[in-house]
């Protein structure tokens, strides 16, 4: 060998395999270049690990990390130290890696038992000699330890242990939902019936439930002279235990299979059909007639009315399960509580009964009107029918109500005038004798008229809102939402704001969806939600066509219908735990929406 052949490979010898592979005409493959692992090293903690070979570098931005779908845990902001900042010819002034690298990312977890996490772990790199790789994602399985407690993310928006600016800076986040599905696992069951039972007891009074109010006070006035607190009371149980019984199957069956059961019902032939149903019961309440319902469901119309019979406890119990699956359409955080953890956890006689224990709290005004019904109504005359009549007009506004779902809002708004119209004329025909009893009822009448004649000139104004009949909807400010079809418009949109150095906002909405509808008119207007948002992309993903296309963007996201509002920061990662489900007001809002997009 020569003399200078032998100093060449003496050369190639020290700069050793790493150097030659830098040298050599073509760049390494992309896994050699670039090495990625992950490791638990805390029960709440993991460290990604990137490997970075001389002559290559990293992307700091490109360093994505996200919890895989389906999973109980969440991930917090990762913790990067400071990277090289280079003028690269390809995307401009960049801050990179040059070395290896470590990510330290905090888990969330809901279990003290170990588990195994998956996570989605994106980058993007480039060879000095000229090259840049594809961004590459790749799913890393993380055995996660036992854990002593159960841990809620830090601060999002800030690297753990590090300050975050906004309000409440000094105490984690952890949303309504999150909380209680961290009850329903690991809590004491006494307890989280109890809290279950309250949330319950707080929807009654939204306008999810209300409407189930004049169903049942319909019912015990269909008992005519017969009514006794006894009877009032027994067909309201009957009607409650038959909602919550169907409540919590449907919410079990439909978790267990990864379904949306709200999106179901919201067919409109389904919405159609039970809207029939309510106007022929008010009809027959009127005294128009006595029709019997289908003999699949094994009731009669009469059974609302004042043909009901002592066994008709089967149409009562028919009833509840009808309006538990149709009128109680709101999502909230105890339903998605719930029904996440059936779903994700297989849990389903703890997620069961904490549906149980909620769908009896929303039954208690109901139980409150059967028990004393006896003695709030009249045991007999001609004032009964009256009051049948008048839970007649109340059921006719409930089919408006479900109407108002799929039908344009002036067209629903006009079909406001028919229950109050029909009050008037039948409180103006009411038979009281008492001078103090037929004024107010001659008073209520004449303020169903007026309020019918407001509704008309409203009409003439534009108006589309039945509380505000006489305001314009012109005059309502307008939100400055963007919609998105798709999770690839999603992607895009996201991708746009973090380059702009924006936060975004993900409001799911539809038109049949009530509490979506109170998010517009009462909390996103307000002047401290518009300036906590005011660096923030507003986007709107309208699921009421449940296509094909929502249920994917429904699914990636794991949630179970609209009102659902996500967060991104201006990195582009979602904000998991600050995720809004139901119905949300400014002044709570507005704090939490700063903190969310907060850097």
């Amino acid at each position: 060998m020569s003399p200078l052949a032998r100093l060449a490979l003496l050369a190639l010898a020290a700069l050793g395999s790493q150097q030659i592979a830098a040298l050599a005409a073509e760049p390494l493959e992309p896994d050699q270049a670039f090495q990625v692992g992950a490791i638990a090293t805390a029960p709440d903690r993991v460290e990604v690990i990137f490997t970075v070979q001389p002559d290559y570098y990293l992307y700091r931005h490109r360093m994505k990390f996200a919890v895989a779908e389906g999973q109980t845990a969440a991930i917090g902001n990762p913790d990067l130290p400071k990277g090289d900042i280079k003028e690269d010819k390809y995307f401009g002034k960049q801050e990179v890696y040059h070395h290896d690298v470590v990510a330290r990312l905090p888990v969330s977890r809901s279990s003290l038992e170990p588990f195994t996490l998956s996570i989605d772990v994106s980058w993007q790199g480039c060879w000095e000699g000229g090259l840049c790789y594809v961004p590459t994602t790749k799913t890393f399985q993380v055995e996660m330890p036992r854990a002593t407690s159960v841990s809620a993310l830090p601060l999002d928006g800030a690297a753990p242990g590090a300050a975050a600016s906004g309000p409440s800076d000094d105490t984690p986040y952890v949303s309504k939902q999150d909380l209680l599905a961290n009850l329903i696992r690991d809590g004491n069951i006494f307890l989280m019936a109890g809290a279950f039972f309250l949330a319950g007891l707080a929807l009654a009074f939204t306008p999810c439930v209300l409407p189930m109010v004049p169903i049942v006070a319909g019912i015990i006035a269909g008992e005519g002279a017969k009514v006794t607190r006894t009877r009032a009371f027994s067909l309201s149980l009957a009607y409650v235990l038959g909602m919550a019984a169907t409540y919590t199957a449907a919410g079990v069956a439909f978790a267990a299979a990864g379904q949306q059961a709200q999106t179901l019902f919201q067919q409109p032939w389904i919405i159609i059909l039970f809207a029939t149903l309510f106007v022929a019961m008010s009809l027959s309440m009127f005294g128009f007639y006595t029709v019997q319902m289908p003999a699949f469901i094994q009731s009669r119309i009469a059974a609302m009315s004042n043909q009901q019979k002592a066994g008709s406890y089967v149409g009562v119990v028919v009833m509840g399960a009808l309006s538990a699956l149709i009128v109680t359409t709101c999502v909230g955080p105890a339903l998605v509580a719930a029904l996440s953890v059936i779903g994700q956890s297989g849990q389903m006689a703890r997620g069961g009964f904490a549906l149980f224990s909620m769908a009896i709290g929303m039954g208690m005004p109901l139980l409150v009107v059967g028990a004393s019904a006896g003695q709030l109504l009249p045991r007999a005359g001609a004032w009964m029918d009256t009051v049948k009549q008048a839970f007649g007009a109340l059921m006719l506004a409930v089919a408006v109500w479900m109407l108002s779902r799929i039908l344009p809002e002036r067209v629903t708004y006009l079909l406001w005038i028919l229950p109050l119209v029909a009050l008037a004329i039948i409180f103006s025909r009411a038979a009281v004798r008492a001078t103090g009893a037929r004024i107010l009822v001659r008073g209520l009448g004449a303020l169903a008229a007026i309020y019918a004649i407001f509704i008309v000139i409203g009409a003439f104004k534009g108006a589309t809102n039945p509380l505000r009949p006489l305001q314009a909807a012109e005059a309502h400010e307008q939100l400055p939402f963007e919609r998105i079809k798709s999770l690839e418009e999603l992607n895009a949109k996201v991708a746009a704001a973090s380059a702009a150095g924006k936060s975004v906002m993900l409001d799911f909405y539809a038109d049949w969806c009530v509490s979506c509808k109170e998010m517009e008119e009462y909390t996103f207007p307000q002047p401290s939600v518009r300036q906590a948002l005011a660096d923030t992309i507003w986007l709107q993903a309208d699921v009421t066509a449940n296509d094909a296309t929502d249920q994917v963007l429904l699914k990636h996201f794991g949630i179970f219908g609209p009102p659902t509002i996500a967060f991104y920061g201006p990195d582009g990662t979602e904000r998991r735990n600050f995720r809004v489900v139901g119905f949300m007001k400014a002044e709570e809002f507005a704090p939490l929406a700063a903190r969310a997009t907060t850097r």
